[in-house]
C-alpha cells in the first residue's frame, strides 16, 4: 500500500534534516583537520553584505571591520566579545589600519575616492585626505608619520602625512597596486604589484622605489602577511591560486603553494607559526611554518570567507562572514592543538 502525501512529506523533512546535520558534522570535521574549531558567532550590525580588510589594535583590544557593502567601519571589543562602535560615512570601505601610536584608524572610503581619518578616543571622523583613484590596503609606517595606500586602479602607491592628513604623493608602481604592508625589520614598505608579478620595496622616507623583487610562479600578487622573526613575507596569487614564500633577508623566491581559488586576505600567528590564507571562493587554507619551510595543515570551505584576522596574543582567528541564514556575523575560532 503507498504512502500518503503527509507521510512522504515528513519523510522528505527529516531526509533533509539529517542531510544538514551531517553536513555541519563533516564541516566541523574539515575545520578540526586543519587546526580550527569553532569558539563563536558574533552577530554583526548592517545588512547582509560583503565586508573587506581588517585591523587589530593590541594596545586597546580592538578589531576594526570594514563592512564595505554598508559604507560602515566596525570597532569589536576583542576582550568582551561585542560590538562597541558602527562607524557611518565610510563609502565602499576597503582598507583600514590601526595606528595607536599617535591615535588614529584610517580608512579607504574607496566610494569617495578618499581616505578616512578617525580619532580612536572618541571615534569621530576628523579629517579626509585624497583624492585617490581606488584606495584599498593601508599601511601605516611610524619613523615618519605617514600613511601609504594601495592605488589599486590607479597603479600607484599613494603617500599621506598623519600629521596635516593632506596627500602628499603619489609613487608610480607599474601595475596595479595590491596590498602595501609595512615592515617594521627593515624599516620599509612593501607592496605587491598586479601585471609586473613584483614585490616592490619602498623608503618611507624618501616616498621612491628602492627595489623590485620579481615573483615568478605568481599571477597578480596581492595579499601579503609578514613572518618578523624569520624575515618571511608570504604572497598570494590572486590569479593563480598560488602563495609564495619569500626571503627579506636574501631577497629569493623560496617556495610556491597552492591556496584556494582567488586568495585574498592572509593572517600570520608568530606564536604558533600558522599562516591563515583566505580566498573569495569562501575557502581557508591553514600553514604551520618550520623553520623556512610551510607544511599545509589543512582546508575548509566557508561562505564568504576571503577576510581574516589573528591575535598573537590569544591566538583567536577572526572571520567576518557576510551572510549566515541570512545575517552578518563575525566568527571566531581558535587553534585545536
Amino acid at each position: 500500500m503507498s504512502s500518503s502525501p503527509g507521510r512522504r512529506l515528513r519523510f522528505g523533512i527529516a531526509i533533509l534534516a539529517l542531510a544538514s546535520v551531517v553536513g555541519a558534522f563533516a564541516s566541523a570535521q574539515r575545520q578540526r583537520d586543519a587546526g580550527l574549531e569553532k569558539v563563536a558567532d558574533i552577530p554583526m550590525p548592517g545588512p547582509a553584505v560583503r565586508f573587506d580588510y581588517q585591523s587589530r589594535d593590541s594596545e586597546h583590544h580592538r578589531l576594526y571591520i570594514s563592512h564595505m557593502g554598508a559604507d560602515h567601519l566596525i570597532v569589536f571589543d576583542t576582550q568582551s566579545k561585542k560590538v562597541i562602535a558602527n562607524l557611518s560615512g565610510f563609502s565602499g570601505v576597503h582598507g583600514v589600519i590601526a595606528a595607536p601610536q599617535i591615535g588614529r584608524v584610517y580608512a579607504s572610503a574607496t566610494g569617495k575616492h578618499q581616505v578616512v581619518v578617525v580619532d580612536m578616543a572618541n571615534l569621530k571622523t576628523i579629517a579626509e585626505a585624497g583624492p585617490i583613484d581606488y584606495p584599498d590596503g593601508l599601511a601605516y609606517a611610524p619613523s615618519v608619520k605617514r600613511v601609504f595606500v594601495s592605488d589599486e586602479h590607479g597603479a600607484v602607491d599613494a603617500v599621506i602625512d598623519a600629521t596635516t592628513n593632506k596627500l602628499i604623493k603619489s609613487i608610480p608602481l607599474g601595475g596595479g597596486a595590491g596590498n602595501t604592508v609595512y615592515d617594521p625589520g627593515s624599516g620599509q614598505i612593501l607592496v605587491a604589484v598586479h601585471r609586473m608579478n613584483q614585490l616592490v620595496a619602498i623608503d618611507p622616507a624618501k616616498m621612491k622605489i628602492i627595489d623590485r623583487y620579481p615573483l615568478p610562479g605568481l599571477e597578480n600578487p596581492h595579499g601579503i602577511a609578514l613572518d618578523q622573526e624569520d624575515r618571511l613575507a608570504f604572497i598570494a596569487g590572486e590569479e593563480n591560486h598560488s602563495l609564495a614564500v619569500f626571503d627579506l633577508k636574501t631577497k629569493k623566491l623560496l617556495s610556491i603553494h597552492q591556496v584556494g581559488d582567488d586568495p585574498d586576505v592572509l593572517a600570520f600567528d608568530p606564536g604558533l607559526k600558522r599562516l591563515y590564507v583566505s580566498a573569495e571562493s569562501g575557502t581557508v587554507t591553514v600553514f604551520h611554518l618550520t623553520g623556512q619551510t610551510l607544511h599545509r595543515l589543512g582546508q575548509f570551505q566557508t561562505p564568504h570567507a576571503h577576510s581574516v584576522a589573528v591575535d598573537p596574543a590569544t591566538h583567536l582567528v577572526y572571520f567576518p562572514l557576510q551572510n549566515i541564514d541570512g545575517h552578518p556575523l563575525l566568527r571566531i575560532m581558535r587553534p585545536t592543538d
